[in-house]
């Protein structure tokens, strides 16, 4: 190669994550190079050849190194774009017969996709070269000999060749990424962010908690170990660029690895990783043999509540405890990430006072959680992902001399004032409870505005539903009390975080009552007096069992014996499992047909009458919609179950089913098939119903609403309405 191109300095760019730029700059100075200016996820930065070859192997932040060819503005047409390239003496830098990639970033107004504006670069290699009499190379996009850089942004085009070749932040020591890594540039980044380069020249330790496959720690060690990241990389872009100065690098490269051989030895910092996780302490132990450093780290299986000081530290060891706890990006994810942020804060005050802990998160307020206030914080970017790494000073229990576990919960004055709240209503509802062995009911639904949400217990599992806040309300203090509210709960209640539900309750329209929510298949049964009935928490809106209608089923069971029964909109049929079932003393229904437009529910109604063996010969599920049903049904019932949705779609009224509006009509046709002497039993959820006054003059109509209400539902009055209606005698 040329001795210019070796000695003098050049351009180069080095990309990196978005918001690493500052920190990219000052490493790249310590290797030799000198920034001159950093862009969006990138920093310019001259000097030799040597500087360029030292920031592939050593760099533990950048993603490419670039050598800079073309730095020219007003760059908008393919044409120009071409030109541009060709002004480049490329038989310099692409061999005879090598292949070729372009990676093309950025667009203009005429340069709209990155494969047109690859394309229109190639076409301008292909003009140089066989202009200077070269053949024209081939694309190879997967394994080039030499791979281009070209971005285009507001007319400014860099162009230049990839120094670096595959992205630098793959080190080569993970195989199984699994779900959402964390890079390795970006697992340096908050390294360095975090103190650890100080804090191992000072002879500190480093804890990861949640470690996963390692690759923190792994970052950690190389940097303890001053190990280039990149030494065991077998090939850079670089090995295929015609420049390449093969002497060069084999010294660099020999003067890396008796680096890492004397850093190896000298390294006197302990690193412990932490999991509960067998797969994953699996793979980050062969993470760690891959990257030359098995015997750096310790990795030991123990979840959050189980986390110790290692017995190989003194009581005087200090150091850095940093985690990447999960986000929570999904609402159903919270309740087990509010009680593990939780955890991860008593567990590091309790193993770890007096040193440093740096949490990366998506979400800062479960940060919150920890209990500890962070001191410094830096807004960073987990690939799409808004991210905060939040720094704090482990504090130990305030007069112990050693951390201790705290008696109680650490909670805010509003988390305290919630969970009285559930004790109070826990308390009013145990003697009711006792006396009836009910196991599914209600156990708070917004009696505090501040916390707007419905609390659901059955059995030994909770299903909480978030009132969608008003525009009015702060949604980071919304959400702050959902989180206080969620640590609270699996307290009160003694139960698992994992055994808590979320979902969030908002105005449902046209079929979002059947859209599904998750697909986890997860049911299980509860008992509701004499009946056996599936439920599931977490896949749809609603759970397969409305709490508020325990009463009116209870009713309807009463009433039951010996009739013939119809349930319209029978959604999963509970009601027509206990007016089947009957009482003890009766027994149930002589037959029954249940009406639903869900095949989803009509499955569950199926399941729902097998779990309690009743014979689908004499209780038969049919799916119709129910107006249509009920316009050409014959036959007729002794007691009727009419239920209807306070909005729904149908092919019917224009399209839709409005219980307001349609209840005139719908009752009309349910009663022309209610039998003399029979009850039809209409219920529905519209807060602000109406009955149409021309029922109660053709119809015998009794409202019961009142009655209908358990202690669990009786501070919403007007949850639901209900009426007995019969035809008059004579009529």
């Amino acid at each position: 190669m040329s001795e210019s191109l070796q000695t003098e300095p050049h351009a180069f760019l080095a990309t990196c994550p978005k918001g690493l730029e500052e920190l990219l700059a000052d490493e790249l100075r310590a290797l030799g190079a000198e920034p001159i200016k950093t862009t969006v996820a990138g920093v310019h930065f001259q000097g030799d050849l040597a500087a360029a070859y030292r920031a592939c192997l050593w760099s533990r932040l950048a993603n490419r190194i670039v050598l800079c060819l073309v730095r020219e503005e007003g760059i908008e047409s393919p044409d120009s774009l071409r030109q541009a390239v060709t002004t480049v003496d490329w038989a310099r830098h692409l061999r005879a017969s090598a292949s070729l990639a372009v990676d093309f970033h950025g667009r203009s107004e005429q340069v709209r996709h990155t494969r047109f504006g690859a394309q229109t670069v190639k076409d301008g290699v292909v003009d140089a070269l066989q202009t200077a009499g070269r053949p024209r190379p081939d694309v190879d996009l997967k394994d080039p000999d030499l791979r281009l850089y070209a971005n285009l942004h507001r007319g400014r085009l860099t162009l230049g060749v990839d120094l670096s070749g595959e992205s630098l932040h793959r080190r080569g020591y993970r195989r199984d990424v699994g779900h959402a890594p964390l890079k390795e540039n970006l697992a340096a980044a908050l390294l360095i962010r975090a103190g650890w380069p100080e804090r191992l020249r000072a002879g500190q330790h480093l804890v990861d908690p949640l470690c996963g496959a390692g690759t923190l720690l792994i970052e950690a060690a190389l940097m303890a170990a001053d190990m280039a990241p990149n030494l065991s990389r077998v090939r850079f872009g670089f090995h295929g660029w015609a420049q390449h100065d093969e002497v060069l690098w084999a010294e660099l490269k020999r003067e890396a690895e008796a680096r890492a051989s004397i850093g190896r030895k000298r390294c006197r910092n302990r690193l412990f990783g932490f999991d509960q996780s067998p797969p994953a302490l699996a793979a980050a132990k062969a993470n760690a043999m891959r990257a030359g450093i098995p015997a750096l780290v310790t990795f030991k299986g123990a979840s959050l509540e189980q986390l110790e000081r290692p017995d190989e530290l003194d009581e005087a060891a200090q150091g850095l405890v940093i985690a990447n706890p999960p986000y929570g990006e999904r609402l159903g994810e919270l309740p087990e990430l509010v009680a593990l942020y939780a955890e991860l804060g008593e567990g590091v005050r309790r193993a770890f006072p007096g040193w440093r802990l740096a949490v990366f998160t998506g979400n800062p307020d479960l940060g919150h959680r920890i209990g500890l206030r962070a001191d410094k914080q830096y807004s960073l970017k987990n690939g799409p992902l808004d991210a905060k790494l939040l720094l704090m000073n482990v504090t130990p229990a305030a007069g112990a001399e050693k951390p201790v576990k705290a008696e109680g919960p650490v909670r805010s004055e509003g988390a305290q004032m919630f969970a009285n709240r559930l004790e109070k209503n826990r308390k009013r509802l145990k003697k009711w409870l006792k006396q009836t062995g009910e196991t599914c009911y209600r156990l708070y639904d917004a009696d505090m505005p501040e916390y707007a949400l419905a609390i659901d217990v059955y059995d030994d599992r909770v299903h909480v539903q978030e009132y969608a806040p008003p525009r009015s309300v702060n949604a980071d203090q919304a959400q702050k009390r959902l989180f206080d509210a969620l640590q609270v709960i699996p307290e009160v209640l003694g139960i698992d975080s994992s055994r808590v539900v979320i979902k969030r309750r908002e105005k449902q329209s046209g079929k979002e009552q059947y859209r599904k929510q998750a697909s986890t298949g997860e049911r299980f049964q509860v008992r509701e007096g004499r009946a056996r009935l599936w439920v599931n928490l977490r896949d749809y809106l609603d759970t397969g069992l409305f709490l508020d209608h325990r009463p009116v089923r209870r009713m309807l069971a009463e009433m039951a014996p010996g009739t013939r029964f119809l349930n319209l909109f029978c959604y999963t049929a509970v009601a027509t499992v206990q007016a089947a079932l009957g009482t003890e003393e009766a027994g149930g229904a002589s037959d029954s047909i249940s009406v639903d437009l869900s095949n989803t529910y009509l499955e569950w109604a199926r399941d729902n009458f097998a779990l309690n063996g009743l014979d689908p010969a004499r209780h038969r599920v049919v799916r119709d919609d129910c107006l249509r049903w009920l316009e050409t049904a014959r036959a007729q019932f002794d007691l009727i179950f009419l239920d209807p949705p306070t909005f729904s779609n149908s092919k019917k009224m224009d399209g839709t089913l409005d219980v307001q509006r349609d209840h005139g009509r719908l009752l009309e046709l349910a009663m022309a098939r209610l039998a003399p002497g029979g009850t039809l039993v209409f219920s529905n959820n519209q807060r602000r119903f109406q009955l149409d006054p021309a029922l109660a003059e053709r119809y015998a109509v009794q409202e019961i609403s009142a009655k209908t209400f358990d202690p669990d539902f009786q501070r919403r009055p007007d949850l639901h309405h209900c009426f007995l209606i019969r035809h008059r005698e004579g009529a």
